[in-house]
Formats: C-alpha cells, sequence, structure tokens
C-alpha cells in the first residue's frame, strides 16, 4: 500500500486539525498564534509521509517549521512511521510513553496483539501500511505528567492496546485524544489489536471516566457531539467492533 497522493487537513476546532492518513491518522494542535504559534502533532501517520503532513500544515494556515513535539500515543507503525522525520526536519521533540519508547526505538519488537478470528485480515491489511523506521524518543513520560502544549495537556496511561499506550488529555478544552484504544468506526466502540482486550477495556472506562467533549481516535472521525456519553455507554457496554 503506497500513502494517498495527498493529506487533508480537517478543522475539528478552531485550534485542531485532524489529519486522515486513510489506514491511522494524526491530529494537529496550535497554542498561540502567528509568529508565536507552536504546533503539537499527536501522532505521526507512515513512514514517507512527512512530505504529505507538511503540505496538510500548510493546508491548514499553519508553518510546519513551527512543529514543536510529537506526541506519540503508541508504537504501531502507522502512528509512529514519519515522526523521526519530521522531527529531524523541524527540531521537534518526539515523546512516548516510557513503557513503548523501547518499541519505537526498535530496541525489542512490537508485542503482537491477540487477535480474534474477525480481526485477522483487518491485521493483515494494516501490514501492508509501510514498517516504521526505528525511531528516537527524545521524552519518555508516566501517567499523570504534563506534556508541555495545550494549557496543560495530560498524559493517561492506557494499557491494553500496547503496554505504553496513553490518551493525552487537554482537560481546559475537553479534549481527549484516545488513540487506538476507542475507536469512532461504527460508533465509539472499543478498538482492535490489543495485546490485553480486558486492559484495554479498563483503560477505555478510564478515559469515560474524564468525560471529554471531543474525542479523537486513531481511527475514526472525531466525535464532538455527546462525546462523553458515548464514551461512557461503550464502556458501560464494554462494546467492540465484533
Amino acid at each position: 500500500m503506497e500513502p494517498t497522493t495527498s493529506l487533508e487537513a480537517v478543522p475539528v476546532t478552531p485550534r485542531l486539525h485532524l489529519l486522515d492518513h486513510f489506514v491511522g491518522q494524526s491530529y494537529l494542535w496550535r497554542d498561540g498564534a502567528g509568529p508565536t504559534a507552536e504546533l503539537t502533532l499527536v501522532d505521526a501517520g507512515w513512514a514517507g509521509s512527512a512530505d504529505r503532513t507538511e503540505a496538510a500544515i500548510r493546508a491548514a494556515g499553519e508553518d510546519p517549521s513551527r512543529l514543536a513535539r510529537i506526541v506519540l500515543t503508541h508504537c504501531h507503525r502507522d502512528h509512529v512511521g514519519a515522526a523521526g522525520e519530521l522531527a529531524a526536519r523541524h527540531g521537534a521533540e518526539i515523546v512516548a510513553h516510557r513503557l513503548d519508547a523501547p518499541y519505537v526505538r526498535g530496541e525489542l519488537p512490537v508485542p503482537a496483539p491477540d487477535l480474534l478470528d474477525w480481526e485477522l485480515p483487518l491485521w493483515e491489511h494494516g501490514l501492508t501500511v509501510p514498517e516504521a523506521p526505528p525511531t528516537r524518543v527524545d521524552r519518555e513520560v508516566a501517567d499523570g505528567e504534563e506534556l508541555g502544549f495545550g494549557d496543560g495537556a495530560v498524559a493517561v496511561h492506557a494499557p491494553g492496546h500496547t503496554p505504553g499506550s496513553m490518551g493525552i488529555h487537554l482537560p481546559r478544552h475537553g479534549v481527549l485524544f484516545a488513540g487506538d484504544t476507542v475507536a469512532a468506526v461504527q460508533g465509539v466502540t472499543l478498538g482492535v489489536f490489543h495485546v490485553d482486550r480486558a486492559l484495554a477495556l479498563a483503560s477505555m472506562r478510564r478515559f469515560a471516566a474524564l468525560r471529554p467533549s471531543v474525542l479523537c481516535c486513531g481511527h475514526g472521525a472525531p466525535v464532538t457531539q455527546n462525546a462523553a456519553e458515548l464514551l461512557e455507554r461503550a464502556a458501560a457496554g464494554g462494546t467492540g467492533l465484533g
């Protein structure tokens, strides 16, 4: 599978854009405005997509040179792929949870998910995404650490999808980046491809307790209406895509 020829920047809020990579997606957050603006990318798309990401950032009216950090929700290839290239171009810091950092750097093999039968063809399709190269991690974080953007963004450890999966919560803005713990493909549901499904469900329930007004998942459209209620209902029911 080759990356699409263009990457659209879809506005979610005045400070937030979705960048849809077809398989997986990333999000662009802006702090400040004009010459003092600072950009944060949550996840980085596929290997080889750096040029497309930069073009999408410009299409959103922002300057890629203002990219200050790339925060990785977890270690999978469709989230890590272009992080190293983008960071090298713009001097951005790469941030990951301490438990996933060894996988991002290529020091350990990425843990294999415990796949249900119906997940197998979806997993095989995802493997057509280019493999992420070993990628540096400049800052390893743990649960509850502030991340330096979004007026107090906080790391929320959410194990289950991978050992070091994490959400990023912006409490002052009601925004939650949930990575792949939660999906928004056919409604709000538990995501797929977890190394520990029960632990992922517990993490989704923790996310629900945050009651976000904007829910940004690794797959599926951002949820901007009734996000807290939909997430709470999914978490209470333990719903997944199967």
